[in-house]
């Protein structure tokens, strides 16, 4: 089977150069670092277009598919376009990544707006801007869906959310498709659900159903079981009320290669599961082949992107261990500190020297819980060295925050020895710009 980048640990263009420093997108990544400052995050351009050719050349066999670029992993104006470009759709969960997308130019009948507590302000924007279907996870949300639909004059297509009660061997906290989770209807509650919304919510046009089954998933059978369920389920729904369902959304959640013992399939592997099993099913079913969504999100962005941290202070704790402070950590990454997650690191400066010191690479926060990566084989560190921390390209940068008050890094994206930035790095001006000075005399 055909190998794809998510596979890699390392963005595609990654090598040693002559200066002997790592070098991705044919940039020396310590002269980013002397050009950008640290942290930075680093986007391969490279690495993003592989992804995308992977997943259109994957399931171009299939009549009818829209790939849909789960916007949560890494949503700016630049990545949109980058997308769009491909012919991707956009899933998006917030009003900020609807603005987003929109303000990119965006052809938003190709956004599918998704979340399980959408806002009323949310659900005017998305229509007003023309979002092209909604992914209904609740009956709140329905019941604002149809009355917004209805001031607008408009008929929103949407699709029903399920749980279709298939648990994947991931993290609990990423782990969306069980019986008990906060998203979706569960599959007794569907004709209740079906039958309201036919009696009661006349601006509402069901087109399919949707489900999610979890985040970084390395098995491929649970993508057939999703696939037999939901389809199974729309043929029940048709023959009992005479509808004409006719898409699937199958959500995302493949895996990347973080550190050498992940070993996810790639997309071609999952893509010839879903269009066999989609085709045999509906053959089975005497059913039409349906239109399917896929929502990729971390396996597109998360290989193509790096974090750069410059090594600061060094502690070592007697019969203990040795810690090297790098300039970020929670603040631009807090999936170790929120799943233990697992990086696989480098140093940029020295890639080629020997590995043979345990240490402890910490962040700058004021938590004791800020650490990239306990015990691990590094070169003899010094204060300066830059750390190359890699697969950050999927919530990284998104789930960042200011803590500490600590201004979000600078991104760029590099290709063919050229560099631009893509979010600007935050100043100490922005970090106030929203307070308010108040008269404490009032109070």
């Amino acid at each position: 089977m055909i190998k794809s980048a998510n596979q890699n640990i390392r963005p595609i263009t990654t090598k040693i150069n002559n200066s002997n420093h790592l070098e991705i997108g044919g940039c020396d990544v310590v002269s980013l670092c002397e050009k950008y400052k640290t942290p930075l995050m680093v986007y391969d351009y490279k690495t993003l277009k592989s992804m995308a050719d992977a997943y259109k050349e994957a399931f171009s066999n299939y009549p009818n598919i829209q790939i849909l670029f789960a916007s949560k992993a890494f949503m700016t104006k630049a990545i949109c376009q980058i997308f769009a470009k491909e012919g991707f759709g956009f899933d998006v969960v917030s009003s900020g990544e609807i603005y987003t997308a929109f303000k990119a130019g965006v052809d938003m009948s190709t956004t599918l707006f998704n979340g399980n507590n959408k806002t009323i302000e949310e659900i005017d924007l998305a229509l007003k801007v023309g979002v092209g279907i909604f992914s209904a996870d609740n009956y709140f949300e329905l019941e604002h869906l149809n009355k917004k639909s209805k001031e607008q004059n408009k008929i929103s297509n949407i699709l029903l959310r399920i749980t279709p009660g298939i648990e994947c061997h991931t993290h609990e906290y990423i782990q969306t498709g069980h019986l008990d989770s906060k998203f979706g209807f569960d599959l007794t509650q569907l004709d209740d659900v079906i039958e309201h919304i036919l009696s009661e919510y006349k601006n509402l046009n069901i087109k399919g159903l949707h489900a999610h089954i979890g985040s970084q998933i390395f098995e491929t059978k649970v993508y057939e079981d999703e696939v037999k369920i939901i389809l199974k389920e729309i043929k029940r729904i048709n023959d009992k009320y005479g509808l004409n369902l006719n898409e699937i959304n199958l959500g995302g959640g493949l895996g990347i290669t973080y550190t050498e013992e992940d070993c996810p399939p790639s997309v071609y592997e999952i893509a010839d599961i879903i269009i066999k099993t989609v085709k045999n099913t509906c053959e089975e079913l005497n059913t039409d082949l349906p239109k399917i969504y896929i929502e990729p999100g971390r396996s597109l962005t998360g290989t193509a992107g790096v974090t750069l941290y410059q090594v600061g202070s060094t502690k070592k704790v007697p019969n203990g261990r040795t810690y090297f402070a790098v300039d970020g950590g929670m603040a631009d990454n807090v999936r170790p500190a929120m799943y233990q997650a697992k990086y696989t690191i480098d140093c940029a400066n020295k890639p080629l020297e020997e590995k043979n010191k345990i240490v402890t690479i910490s962040g700058r926060f004021c938590e004791s819980g800020d650490v990239l990566m306990n015990d691990i084989k590094m070169p003899n560190l010094q204060d300066g060295d830059i750390i190359c921390v890699y697969n950050t390209g999927a919530y990284g940068y998104s789930m960042a925050s200011n803590y500490n008050r600590v201004q979000k890094p600078c991104v760029v994206l590099v290709n063919n020895s050229q560099s631009a930035i893509i979010v600007k790095r935050e100043s100490l001006d922005d970090i106030v710009s929203h307070d308010e000075m108040i008269d404490v005399s009032m109070w």
